[in-house]
Formats: structure tokens, C-alpha cells, sequence
């Protein structure tokens, strides 16, 4: 009998990459309907055109006329701008308009972030098979949220997915953990604690101290780990971009956490996470993740810190569910392990009628996904304000326009500028340009 032919070079490509393709295409289409940015981005948005357009010119920068309540790194919009450097060159040789820039490093971030996603799907499909690494992408594309924040520079967003190009953090984290290298597991959430969110100490502590209780390593070893990861980590990039001596995320910290002026921006009830932000995020995969833990124990270790890292954010009174998205990539493995077991056991007596429900449910999630992307296409009126005003007619030889608060926060970044004749003045007569 002849050995079966070898497969087509397309052929490993989907082998290989076809579920890297799907995430990236839902990602891709997202960033392209909803291109805008709203206010919780501001800071990497503004920092990253400044590095792209501004380059050393570092009085130009928006951040030294609009600084914000608190200081945030540099480290992710220079990178992300580094990346992203030769498209936006070949955009301005061409004279393509500044918003298809912004597109280019949303996607650029949506690369980085999906490839972290990766190596933890990788590391899934090793420990748990291929059913499993299957339902954790079906779960993962059928939710709108990871995917539609996986190319928004938000700190979350970078701490969820790098901090540069030796350094880890959540996602990598996570693949670490399940690889069994327990000191880089270490590292990636020191890394992404120090620089870019100070409130994954919380997730930093729940999973450190589960693996010191496991003796997977000493606690001479992860406090060695600890200091010279903190010493690498703290540089003088965001002390030369800010013109004075500084860690912000500390300060962060001493604002949100010590002085808890976090809640002058909002409050929810402490089960909040658990009742809204969870459930709608993580849809059909809410319930299949406790079902996860109970029929597979060995992801109970796991999960346990992961849940334990929201009960204690749950104490602060501001909440918003982009504090607690690196909680969902480890969710959707235990709910990927109940819909592999009734996926496997769905010819059985009293298994079908499960499987049959679990499929309907997949299609309601999607459908909720569906309804919740188009409130979303229609949420940045600041942007689509813009984009109406750049277009209409421009025959006067200059035009001033002026931008309020509301549009501001609500699409509206340097990103959207355009050449003369517009000439933008903020609100307080503050020049956008």
C-alpha cells in the first residue's frame, strides 16, 4: 500500500496556523469596523503617535500638556511603535491618511497579543489534547471581548500580552505555568505587575504563593527571582519620556489602592464580577468553566489562584472588566476541558441531550456577540464626528473646528487629525494639534 501523499504547503499552513488565522481574522475585522479609541486608551494612543510622528522632539508630546490624573509607562506604546515603524513609513512616503496608521498599530498590537495566545494554546493542546485546544478557540472566537480588546492599547491589554522582546507577561505566564518552568512563570507576572499593571501583584500573589504551597520552587529562589526582575524592569525610559524621576506604576498604585480615588470614577457592588462582567464576557464558557473544575480535577490548581486574583480585586469599589481580562484565557481552559468531555461522550445515554444543549448555547453566545459588536460599532460618535467633518467640503482655505470633552473621550485621538485647512482647538482653547 502507498504511503498517502504529502501534504500541500496550504495544507500545513492550516494545519499548523488555522486556528492563529481565525482568532487573527475575528481581531482583524473588529479593529477594521471600530478603528476609533475611547478615553481608557488615550495615554498608549497619544504616547505611540508622538514616538511615530514626533520621534526625539520630546516637547511635542501630548502627554506634557495633558498629563492625566496619573502617569503611565512608556515601555509598551515605544515598542508597539518600533514594531509598527516601517508601515507607518511606507503610509507617510504615500501620504495615506494618519487613521489607517492608527489601524496599523492596533493590528501590530493584535499580532503580539494573538502570539502570546499561541504559546498558551500550544501549551494546552500538550497537556490536555486537541479537543480541548479546539474548544478553547471556539470558546475564545464566540466571545467578544478578548478579541475586540486584543488590538486596543490598553494597559491591560499590554500587560496581558508582552512588555518587550526578552520579557513575558499574563498569557506567557500562563504557558510557562503549564510548562512547568514555575521561575519564568514568576518573572512574566513580575514584569507585568512593575510596568504595566500594578494590580496584577494581586494575581502575582495568588499564583506565587499556590506554587510555593506545591514546593515548585524555594522562597529564597522567588525572592532572588523577584528583586532582579524589579531592577531590570525599572528603567529610566519613562523618567526621560516624563522629564522627571518616576515609577509609575507606583504612583498608580498609591492613587487607586492606598488613596482609593479609583471610585471617583465609579463604583459596583462586590459581586459585581461574578454577576455581570464574567457572565457577559465569558458567555456559554461561564458555566462550562465550573463544570470544567468539577469533572477535571487536575485544572483545579490552576484555576484556583486565577479565581482567587477576582475575589480579591472584587474588594476594590471601581470596577470595570477590563481589570480582571487576563482571568479569562485560564477560565476558557476549564471550560474547554467540560466541552471536550461532552463533546467525547456525546453519543451516551443522557451525554447527548448535553451536547445538544452546549451546541445551542454556543449559538446563542455568538449571537450575544453579534448584538454586543454592533453597540460597540456605535459607541465612538467623537471619531465618526470627525470622519464626517474631514469629508465634507473643504474649499475654505482654513477651517477651525472646536472638540469638547465628550468627543474626545469617544474617538477622537491625534490618530483622526488631518492636514490644513482643519485646524482642531480642545475644550479650554487648547490646540489639538
Amino acid at each position: 500500500m502507498a504511503p498517502p501523499p504529502p501534504p500541500t504547503p496550504a495544507a500545513r499552513i492550516l494545519r499548523d496556523y488555522g486556528w492563529d488565522l481565525l482568532l487573527g481574522s475575528i481581531a482583524a475585522f473588529y479593529a477594521v469596523m471600530v478603528p476609533y479609541t475611547k478615553v481608557e486608551e488615550s495615554f498608549n494612543v497619544q504616547a505611540i503617535h508622538d514616538i511615530l510622528y514626533h520621534n526625539h522632539h520630546i516637547d511635542k508630546y501630548d502627554h506634557l500638556e495633558f498629563p492625566g490624573v496619573v502617569p503611565r509607562t512608556f515601555i509598551g506604546a515605544l515598542v508597539i511603535s518600533l514594531l509598527s515603524s516601517p508601515a507607518i513609513l511606507m503610509m507617510r512616503i504615500f501620504h495615506v491618511p494618519k487613521v489607517y496608521s492608527l489601524l496599523a498599530v492596533r493590528l501590530m498590537l493584535g499580532c503580539v497579543t494573538l502570539t502570546t495566545l499561541r504559546l498558551f494554546r500550544v501549551e494546552i493542546k500538550r497537556k490536555y489534547g486537541r479537543h480541548v485546544e479546539a474548544f478553547f478557540v471556539i470558546l475564545t472566537a464566540i466571545q467578544f471581548h478578548v478579541l475586540f480588546y486584543s488590538t486596543r492599547p490598553l494597559p491591560n491589554i499590554l500587560a496581558l500580552a508582552f512588555v518587550c522582546a526578552f520579557c513575558h507577561a499574563v498569557n506567557l505566564a500562563y504557558s510557562f505555568w503549564f510548562k512547568g518552568n514555575f521561575l519564568c512563570t514568576l518573572q512574566a507576572l513580575i514584569v507585568a505587575a512593575v510596568v504595566f499593571r500594578c494590580d496584577m501583584v494581586l494575581l502575582l500573589g495568588t499564583i506565587g504563593i499556590a506554587l510555593l504551597l506545591s514546593r515548585s520552587f524555594s522562597l529564597l529562589e522567588a525572592v532572588k527571582c523577584c528583586i532582579s526582575t524589579v531592577l531590570v524592569c525599572i528603567v529610566l525610559v519613562d523618567s526621560i519620556m516624563w522629564q522627571r524621576i518616576l515609577w509609575p506604576e507606583f504612583e498608580v498604585f498609591w492613587f487607586n489602592s492606598v488613596l482609593n480615588r479609583s471610585s471617583e470614577w465609579g463604583t459596583h457592588s462586590i459581586h459585581w464580577y461574578f454577576t455581570s462582567a464574567l457572565p457577559r464576557s465569558m458567555l456559554v464558557a461561564y458555566p462550562l468553566c465550573l463544570v470544567g473544575a468539577l469533572l477535571d480535577r487536575r485544572i483545579v490548581p490552576y484555576v484556583l489562584p486565577v479565581a482567587l486574583f477576582v475575589v480579591l480585586y472584587s474588594k476594590l469599589p471601581h470596577k470595570e472588566l477590563r481589570f480582571i481580562i487576563a482571568s479569562i484565557p485560564m477560565f476558557n481552559v476549564s471550560a474547554s476541558l467540560a466541552a471536550g468531555r461532552i463533546y467525547n461522550n456525546r453519543k451516551k445515554s443522557g451525554w447527548n441531550f448535553l451536547y445538544v444543549l452546549m451546541l445551542g448555547a454556543f449559538l446563542v453566545s455568538l449571537g450575544y456577540s453579534a448584538v454586543t459588536f454592533m453597540a460597540s460599532y456605535s459607541n465612538y460618535p467623537g471619531g465618526h464626528a470627525l470622519k464626517a467633518l474631514h469629508e465634507a467640503d473643504s474649499s475654505v482655505k482654513e477651517k477651525t473646528v472646536h472638540i469638547d470633552a465628550f468627543t474626545a473621550m469617544s474617538g477622537v485621538s491625534r490618530f483622526c487629525e488631518n492636514e490644513n485647512p482643519w485646524r482642531k482647538i480642545l475644550e479650554g482653547g487648547r490646540h489639538f494639534h
